[in-house]
């Protein structure tokens, strides 16, 4: 069975995907949302999975390159063939919650068999950036922007809308969904400095006092798109900080996930309630 270029191919063939969620399904099995190179999202079954020693068990994790293949015409797919594609992406503490973000956004926002390409191959290139845990702020906008250009929303952050002069690093703008950066005005509430849009725009590593504005623009331009419903992720980042303020030691987990049994606890709570 060969496998494409792009990793994706003609039904019955083994594509390129990971686990963006699963939780227990019968008495043995997974249901999952998948996120594949060619396919979109998608929910599958993984029948037995959770038999002991089954040998997908421990692949079928967030954070694993796989290899997949998928059969089924209904909604749900079955799941035939489960291969890795390359070792676990090792997150953990602040950065494996902010891989659990990436991966509610991509469950919330993307539609069912819809592929996203581009967006699958900046969300693997995302998740190999946290991983450092340097700069996850950066990680973390440019992906947002990414997911809402993929949308059909994309943000010209260079640019005044209507008039094209180009924002300035020292002009104070407001940013309006679907209509683009202008001038902000006396009485303007919610702006943001052209520093921090020109940073966003070119991908830059964002300075400490652009963090905070970066932080509130997506969140804004993000939230019409929620439905109103709160992300369970921020949750898993207030109360995995609060695990991490009382000093729990790390421990390793066998899917090649760091975290601390505390944490692992918080991980587990939060999914079940998605």
């Amino acid at each position: 069975m060969e496998r494409g270029d792009s990793g994706s191919a003609a039904h019955g063939s083994l594509f390129q995907a990971f686990v963006l969620h699963r939780r227990d399904y019968g008495n043995t099995s997974l249901l999952l949302e998948i996120f594949g190179a060619g396919r979109g999202r998608f929910p599958a079954i993984a029948k037995g999975a959770r038999r002991p020693r089954h040998p997908t068990s421990a692949l079928l994790q967030p954070f694993q390159p796989l290899w997949l293949d998928a059969v089924g015409r209904g909604d749900v797919r079955t799941l035939t063939r489960v291969e890795a594609a390359a070792p676990a992406i090792g997150l953990l503490g602040r950065p494996l919650f902010c891989g659990f973000y990436l991966n509610e956004l991509l469950v919330r926002l993307l539609g069912r068999d819809d592929p996203h390409d581009p967006l699958f191959a900046f969300y693997h290139a995302a998740l190999t950036g946290l991983v450092s845990g340097e700069d996850l702020e950066t990680v973390l906008r440019q992906f947002e922007i990414r997911l809402l250009d993929e949308l059909g929303y994309a943000l010209a952050l260079d640019v005044e809308a209507g008039v094209g002069t180009p924002v300035i690093a020292e002009g104070v703008y407001v940013l309006e969904a679907g209509r683009g950066a202008r001038r902000a005005q006396g009485g303007d509430a919610e702006t943001v400095s052209g520093s921090t849009l020109l940073a966003l725009a070119r991908g830059d590593r964002l300075a400490a006092h652009q963090i905070r504005e970066a932080r509130a623009l997506l969140r804004r331009l993000l939230e019409p798109h929620l439905g109103g419903r709160p992300l369970r992720s921020r949750e898993l980042f207030r109360r995995g900080s609060a695990v991490a303020v009382q000093g729990k030691s790390p421990r390793p987990d066998t899917r090649g996930v760091s975290v601390s049994r505390s944490q692992l606890d918080v991980i587990r709570d939060v999914q079940s309630e998605s």
